[in-house]
């Protein structure tokens, strides 16, 4: 079972240069117009989703949290952003005493979104919420972005289980990010060990390549697998004659040999010829994993073949072609004056090219048909209709400052299977199509 955040076990630095230079600009004109404290609120949502996707997975909200519980301008952050001048003294002095005091509210971790959904809310003064824009956007459009693709990848394998292996495919924090975005999109377990030690997801590898050609055989490299690792370990079978290598499994395993790996070749061919071949010695209960360059196409090609468990890399730690959600950061409510308890002002984006923006501090429903399946995306920013009460998706966050959302890891995997259960059945379709569900603004 995966735990919480994780930054319990490891020292974390501050997030706070986690951001772009026009931020901290921002703060400091805004402190000098005496325009910062203006009570504001800020959305995070996409205005589409990745060409052909039907529904977007919301994921990294934990970190979110994490990073704005860091989000602090320590002495050495303090003195880089001196030294190259980027702000002025009275900024300094302000972002020395720097603590997030406002609210955020979200969709819970691994519920599904739509174009508009206001996937995040941030609350507080104009010069806090603002400089949290670029690190919260890092967070969740990676984030994400892996889970959409692990939730393809998820429903294309069915019952069959998902081994993350994209580590040496991305920058290295990133593949701790994107094991822990994987795991809640439908992903069973990780090879990387950090996103274990610090997630608690499950962790799993054998042996590679290497192994094989650092003996003189394979049935010295496979013994040596098995007296350390037990008969139950899975033996690679592919770097010379995958024939061959399968029957030198099983005469040095046994009957019991946990799995094989096929990590090269016509996966489907050779995943029907080697479990007729394991059947014929014996090793019935043998699994049969395979890898190599897999999407979610690529494991939905394989439904029909005898494999076990499918391990994936490249393509779900890039977000399988789409590595981004496009999501942005936006004003859409201040104070209209600096008076304690202004009223706000709804604010939008007016612009070409399809970037304007809706003003007013919004809510969010989905609304059931009367079977239960999903039919709509309901978003306002008036009074929230009495049918839709129940269903409203954003919830707290952080109250105050303090943060009053975390939960566990596999709370967010289960929510993802609940919320992509109650789409209609196009969802889970690969062919390229429209959002599943419209989007409709009240």
């Amino acid at each position: 079972m995966a735990g919480g955040s994780g930054w319990g076990k490891v020292g974390v630095p501050s997030t706070a240069l986690f951001t772009d230079r026009y931020e901290l600009t921002m703060l400091q004109a805004a402190l000098r117009a005496g325009t910062a404290d203006r009570a504001s609120v800020f959305e995070v949502y996409t205005r589409r989703l990745p060409e052909g996707r039907r529904y977007g997975v919301i994921a990294g909200t934990g970190r979110v949290l994490d990073a704005v519980e860091n989000f602090r301008f320590d002495r050495d952050v303090l003195d880089f952003l001196a030294d190259r001048h980027i702000v002025d003294e009275a900024t300094l002095s302000w972002l020395a005493d720097y603590r997030f005091r406002g609210d955020i509210w979200g969709y819970p971790e691994g519920e599904v979104y739509f174009p508009g959904s206001p996937v995040l809310r941030v609350e507080g003064t104009f010069a806090e919420a603002v400089l949290l824009e670029t690190v919260v956007l890092s967070i969740l459009n990676h984030d994400s972005a892996v889970a959409a693709a692990a939730s393809r990848m998820s429903v294309a394998a069915g019952d069959r289980p998902l081994m993350e292996m994209g580590a040496r495919r991305t920058h290295e924090l990133s593949a701790v990010a994107a094991a822990r975005a994987a795991y809640v999109g439908g992903f069973a377990t990780t090879s990387d060990l950090a996103a274990g030690f610090r997630y608690d997801i499950p962790t799993v590898g054998t042996s590679a390549h290497a192994f094989t050609l650092l003996h003189d055989n394979e049935r010295d490299a496979f013994t040596a697998q098995v007296e350390s690792l037990g008969s139950g370990t899975t033996l690679l079978v592919d770097t010379y004659d995958v024939a061959e290598a399968v029957r030198t499994a099983v005469e040095v395993a046994g009957p019991g040999l946990g799995a094989v790996r096929i990590d090269s070749g016509d996966l489907l061919l050779l995943a029907h010829r080697v479990r007729q071949q394991l059947d014929e010695l014996g090793a019935r209960d043998t699994k049969i994993v395979v890898t190599s360059d897999l999407d979610e196409y690529a494991i939905a090609s394989l439904a029909a073949a005898p494999v076990d468990a499918y391990g994936v890399g490249t393509q779900l730690v890039t977000g399988s072609g789409h590595p981004t959600c496009s999501m942005v950061y936006k004003l859409v409510a201040r104070a209209e004056s600096d008076a304690p308890g202004a009223p706000l002002r709804a604010v939008a984006k007016k612009a070409m090219g399809g970037k304007t923006s809706i003003g007013g501090r919004k809510w969010a429903a989905r609304r059931l048909d009367a079977e239960g399946v999903a039919e709509a995306e309901v978003v306002g920013s008036g009074p929230v209709p009495a049918e839709l009460q129940d269903r409203q998706l954003l919830v707290e966050l952080v109250r105050g400052g303090e943060i009053v959302g975390r939960e566990p890891l596999d709370a967010a995997r289960d929510r993802h299977i609940a919320a992509r259960g109650r789409l209609p059945l196009s969802a889970t379709q690969l062919s390229r199509g429209e959002p599943v569900l419209p989007t409709e603004y009240q």
